[in-house]
């Protein structure tokens, strides 16, 4: 079925008999960049609580372009990288330049090897050097899913099922198409056991497919939600379709087509290439990394050089490079085009869109289409200009002082790039001014009511305890002036930002150029896109982390008090000579002690969990069930605890006491709560 054609349709989740649907907030900045394909990393903690300045993000007036040449070119990059990498603690970068239908450079910075142990460093040599693009190798993928597309082999617009060769998770009647899953709306949860290995981890695309597939919760084509697993999807229908492995049809019909001798999905690499990838690192102060083995390949396990990128670009800014064209003009064209519109995003197709495979990042009124991709040790992106025919790539061998940090590092050099050669051209307005604030004033301030609340991403998970994740990282948006949205913090970045509606719905960052779209269904904001493949989702009440933070850690400091009570309650009876407690009550006693001892050990193991999981480290089923089993006995243990409240004020033993019992009733309820909730006894464990 084309996407015009679709009736449309809101994001409806699938309904849950025991409980409500919900939402987990994207995986945090740690998590975001060892998940290998964050296109960003969330935002860190709250914003400032009073509005901020307008930002200098704007570039409103006409400038002078610089003159995009290796000699220009070749200066910015050297006055400006170096620095950067030593203030961010990076090891090592590289980087490429295309133009006018050719290189116009390839430049390396820092070390591959920070060497140690007698060995000498090694410097980043561009046109030897491969390094680890992460996700920006979906667009590799997404390229050749579209020669099949080009070739008839593949309908964009026909459910997936008559490609695969084994059913994947539904939860709505709508097909899911090869459209849905170049463009993130398949409507996945994600996933993140065997997304990354260690060396010597075997992949099996099907295998990582088949096993312990993530929930659909969103109705496909309605809400961007970024998803590693649909990328991999694409990649093995690629597979299927072509009758040969993905990584070979890769090989075969992008890299070797295009004279991409330096490149490849391969894990571990061929010998050839194996000794000249960059090692990785958390900073350049640190020991080099294993080799990141990625679970899902198509997803991120690309490795490349500079010139090969270069290449890559050019091909898709449609320059002859190679023997044939690895795609014609009007696939290309239908790949770089917003793939979705209003027929199922509603008025969420006010906002930037996703391509048939790239992100919109568009600035100073230039169409810019890009990718960015993280592993645990690299981190890169890269953009190109479909209408002036050039193209920026960039990648980074460490992660440096902080993920955010990595980030905003080279979200900086991609706008400075536009903003050099590319800034808003004569007589044209940049982004920020291509409409004025809307006039229906009435209107706007109803919608800025709408969308007061707090959010998290729509890059979730809802069918396992990691429901936890997402009470951090989320953003609060609020109403200043009755009809502008302030947001804490903005998507992606640790500071507030204030938007303002410029046509019905669709709202643009105060004195910047980012725009965001909301879609409301019977007056109630139900998403937000802030980015291509990216949204921000209602948090519902039960789980505001203003109620869910408060009980959780309330519960537990009643909790521990109550433990470290027990032995100073018995020695103070000693010394005071008093007699033992009566035995009445004594069953009751015993029982909520031991429920408050496990519903301790459970807050720990959960805490140990989530610790392991952030470190991709993999969990054994004893010990989660284990975590598990403790929980239960702690929220079982309400009951012995009730008992022993009403015997209290039954034999009226005194105040301290019965408000002491109260206490710890409240508490085991509280934790109780919390692990329903948010999914801690579920019986899906797989994560």
């Amino acid at each position: 079925m084309n996407q015009n054609d679709a009736p449309e349709q809101t994001a409806s989740r699938r309904p849950y008999p025991s409980r409500p649907a919900f939402r987990v907030r994207r995986l945090g900045a740690a998590l975001a960049t060892a998940v290998v394909v964050g296109a960003g990393v969330a935002g860190c903690g709250a914003g400032a609580s009073q509005e901020p300045a307008p930002t200098s993000d704007a570039t409103a007036a006409a400038v002078e372009p610089g003159v995009l040449n290796a000699s220009d070119v070749n200066a910015w990059l050297d006055e400006m990288l170096p620095a950067a990498l030593e203030a961010n603690d990076i090891a090592g970068a590289t980087v490429a330049v295309v133009n006018d239908g050719g290189t116009v450079t390839t430049r390396g910075y820092g070390h591959v090897d920070t060497g140690g142990e007698g060995a000498e460093p090694v410097p980043v040599d561009p046109e030897r050097h491969l390094f680890r693009i992460g996700s920006v190798s979906k667009l590799a993928t997404a390229t050749a899913a579209m020669q099949l597309v080009q070739e008839g082999k593949v309908d964009l617009d026909a459910d997936i099922a008559g490609y695969l060769d084994f059913a994947i998770p539904r939860n709505f009647d709508e097909p899911i198409t090869l459209r849905h899953l170049l463009t993130h709306t398949a409507g996945f949860e994600e996933r993140i056991a065997g997304l990354i290995g260690k060396e010597g981890t075997k992949t099996v695309l099907r295998d990582a497919l088949v096993t312990d597939p993530p929930e659909q919760i969103y109705r496909p084509g309605t809400v961007p939600a970024y998803s590693n697993y649909g990328n991999a999807l694409a990649g093995y229908i690629v597979e299927r379709v072509s009758g040969i492995p993905f990584e070979e049809y890769v090989d075969r019909n992008v890299f070797d087509r295009l004279g991409m001798t330096s490149s490849s999905f391969a894990q571990p690499l061929p010998a050839d290439l194996a000794g000249r990838v960059s090692n990785g690192y958390d900073n350049a102060s640190s020991p080099a990394g294993y080799f990141e083995i990625i679970g899902t390949p198509p997803a991120g396990s690309m490795s490349a050089s500079a010139p090969d990128m270069a290449r890559f670009m050019l091909a898709h800014l449609g320059e002859p490079v190679g023997d044939t064209p690895i795609l014609d003009k009007p696939t290309l064209d239908l790949m770089h085009q917003p793939a979705l519109d209003a027929t199922t995003l509603g008025t969420l197709a006010g906002a930037p869109r996703m391509t048939l495979g790239f992100f919109d990042e568009s600035r100073n009124g230039r169409r810019i289409i890009g990718h960015g991709g993280d592993t645990p040790y690299f981190h890169t992106h890269l953009q190109i200009y479909p209408e002036e025919g050039a193209g920026l790539f960039i990648s980074l061998n460490s992660t440096g002082t902080s993920s955010l940090a990595n980030h905003q590092l080279r979200q900086k050099l991609t706008k400075a790039f536009a903003d050099r050669y590319f800034p808003a051209a004569p007589g044209a307005k940049a982004n920020n001014e291509l409409a004025a604030p809307t006039t229906d004033a009435s209107g706007t301030a109803e919608r800025a009511a709408m969308a007061a609340g707090t959010y998290e991403s729509s890059r979730a998970i809802e069918s396992n305890f990691l429901t936890l994740i997402g009470l951090s990282g989320r953003t609060t948006v609020s109403v200043r002036d009755d009809s502008r949205l302030l947001l804490e913090p903005r998507p992606m970045a640790d500071t507030a930002a204030v938007y303002e509606e410029i046509e019905p719905w669709v709202w643009r960052e105060v004195g910047g150029q980012e725009t965001i779209a909301m879609r409301a269904v019977d007056g109630q904001v139900e998403a937000i896109v802030f980015d291509s493949a990216f949204a921000l989702v209602p948090v519902e009440t039960a789980r505001s982390t203003y109620l869910a933070i408060p009980v959780i850690i309330g519960s537990v400091v009643i909790l521990l008090l109550t433990v470290l009570a027990w032995p100073i309650g018995a020695i103070g009876r000693r010394l005071r000579r008093r007699a033992p407690r009566d035995r009445a009550g004594r069953t009751a006693r015993i029982l909520s002690r031991v429920a408050v001892g496990c519903a301790l050990l459970a807050v720990g193991g959960w805490v140990g969990s989530l610790v392991l999981i952030m470190g991709l480290e993999d969990l054994s089923t004893v010990s989660m069930r284990s975590v598990q089993v403790a929980q239960l006995i702690g929220l079982l243990g309400v009951i012995p605890a009730a008992v022993r409240l009403l015997d209290d004020v039954r034999r009226r033993v005194g105040w301290s006491r019965t408000a002491g019992s109260a206490l710890v009733l409240l508490a085991l309820a509280g934790t109780g709560w919390f692990a329903v909730e948010f999914m801690l006894l579920s019986p899906n464990i797989s994560y």
